[in-house]
């Protein structure tokens, strides 16, 4: 505790803060990249006029609010001030669609990755790049506000994402690192930037409107990990704390994605290897040796923070069903006069679908809140239904709903692994979904049929991945490489606990996925006529 406190009064400490889809989170580490403090704001995103969104004050008040929280959280452990920070990074969820004008206007409201409201963009895209544009990349974003004549694409003089918005704020630059740009829009992994003849192309795509600008120019700069990408002014300090303690002046790292962070944070940025996280949305990354024999629509190309090629497989539902029906519980539980930890909660349930029968016993569970491209659904409805006969217990239930979170992400995997013959060493996994020891590492375990490792940091997420690139940043010794700086002085050589696949779970989510597919025409019939 001495230690920790006198790296935070010398000025020492680094800050990563994320933007997840329901929380903001804060992380502050010490010289040994080990977490000392951290502090978390709740917010949610709103379906505003069929847009997914948050508004800018939305932003504002939870960066300023996860901040304050871990101020306090300093405050009560080691009862001093955040006057001074080493380095500071963000992070945010990646894709999406935020424009501005020349002033710095905002030209539409925040549409994030959760909206599946790009199809005709996104398959004119591919089609023309021979490469798969998901709809949630900012390309995509873009060319659909164009083919939709929207007034504002005239007027755009930057488009950025959620964490190049906010490094945008705090210190004047108009940047990005690899991974997130990878996610507006297709990286070439030999220059480490912009793919040159899709920016060409993009440009011929849309010559007739005649507009002022070119796609490259609206776009942030790429940075690699590593390289300084500005620092904190007077105003930034101001935005992030309110009380005028923090000093401006410390340096900051390239803003990273999600999908970044989750790589440096379990230690996944070298080919061979890859991770998956869940939590509100869930996704699998594998970093490749070789390219891709063909595009495939659900799989998206994207880059580590270094800018090597990885293979991804996003789905946009996870945990939001199931947080719900624990939340259902818990309510059932206070009702009764019995006051539960929903930490404890969580882990009760968890544990209780280890019981369950390994195919669920005829159960089926749809966790789509939203939309889902790799199935096809522009929109989604959260879904249970069994048969008469089935076993219709809280064990299979538990487990029919944690299958069901990973059950989109498996038929992507299965295209990587079975189809593409991709090699991969070590999966990761981290995220909300694997707090719970032993459960949801198990269940991914099967649905893969590949062993899967979870390490003792994989409840501190993104926030600590970020603190992680901004302390390569400023500590790494001279061309030392990130995947290195991890293996050899963050992580020792540690590769978490793993867990092989148990060959009857992987026989049970294989009967399970049968069944999930054939259903799909049930949540068709759903969104169709729920409305």
């Amino acid at each position: 505790m001495s230690d920790a406190k006198n790296t935070i009064i010398s000025g020492k400490a680094v800050l990563g803060i994320e933007f997840g889809s329901t929380r903001i989170k804060a992380v502050l580490t010490d010289e040994n990249h080990a977490p000392i403090a951290s502090g978390a704001h709740d917010w949610e995103n709103r379906l505003e006029n069929g847009i997914w969104t948050y508004s800018m004050e939305d932003i504002w008040v939870g960066l300023a609010d996860c901040y304050r929280d871990l101020t306090e959280d300093v405050q009560k452990k080691y009862g001093v001030f955040v006057e001074r920070l080493a380095a500071i990074g963000f992070s945010a969820m990646m894709h999406g669609y935020l424009a501005f004008d020349k002033n710095g206007k905002l030209l539409a409201p925040f549409r994030t990755w959760r909206n599946t409201i790009t199809q005709e963009a996104s398959e004119k895209l591919s089609e023309e790049f021979q490469f798969h544009i998901p709809q949630r990349f900012s390309v995509a974003h873009l060319y659909q506000a164009i083919l939709n004549k929207e007034e504002h694409v005239t007027e755009i003089d930057f488009l950025t994402t959620l964490d190049g918005y906010i490094h945008w704020q705090l210190t004047g630059k108009k940047v990005l690192g690899i991974g997130s740009a990878s996610g507006m829009f297709p990286i070439d992994s030999e220059t480490k930037d912009y793919d040159r003849v899709m920016l060409e192309k993009f440009d011929k795509l849309v010559s007739e409107n005649s507009f002022s600008w070119k796609i490259a120019d609206l776009l942030p700069e790429v940075l690699l990990a590593g390289e300084q990408a500005g620092v904190l002014t007077e105003e930034g300090a101001k935005k992030l704390d309110s009380t005028g303690r923090l000093q401006a002046g410390c340096p900051l790292c390239p803003p990273e994605g999600d999908a970044g962070t989750g790589m440096a944070a379990t230690n996944s940025v070298k080919p061979r290897t890859g991770n998956v996280s869940a939590g509100t949305s869930v996704f699998a990354m594998i970093v490749l040796e070789k390219a891709l024999k063909e595009a495939h629509e659900e799989i998206d190309m994207v880059t580590t923070p270094a800018g090597d090629a990885v293979a991804m497989v996003h789905c946009n539902n996870c945990t939001s069903d199931l947080n719900a029906w624990v939340n259902i519980f818990g309510e059932f539980a206070e009702a009764l006069g019995v006051n539960v930890d929903k930490n404890e909660l969580f882990g009760l349930l968890f544990k209780k679908a280890m019981e369950g029968d390994k195919a669920c016993d005829g159960l089926l569970a749809y966790n789509y809140f939203s939309g889902e491209h790799i199935t096809g659904f522009e929109e989604g409805r959260p879904l249970f239904v069994r048969t008469p006969e089935s076993t219709f217990n809280l064990a299979n239930f538990m487990r029919v709903n944690l299958y069901t979170a990973l059950g989109t992400l498996k038929e992507g995997m299965d295209i990587l692994v079975k189809e593409e013959k991709v090699a991969v060493e070590r999966i990761t996994g981290h995220g909300g979904l694997f707090k719970t020891k032993g459960v949801g590492q198990s269940i991914l375990a099967g649905a893969i049929n590949a062993p899967v490792a979870v390490m003792e940091t994989a409840g501190e997420g993104g926030a600590w991945g970020m603190a992680l690139l901004a302390s390569y940043m400023i500590w790494k010794e001279e061309k030392e490489a990130l995947e290195d700086y991890l293996q050899n002085k963050v992580f020792h050589g540690d590769e978490g606990e793993k867990i092989e696949p148990d060959p009857e779970d992987v026989r049970g989510f294989e009967k399970f996925i049968c069944r999930f597919q054939k259903g799909l025409l049930i949540e068709r019939a759903a969104v169709d006529s729920l409305r």
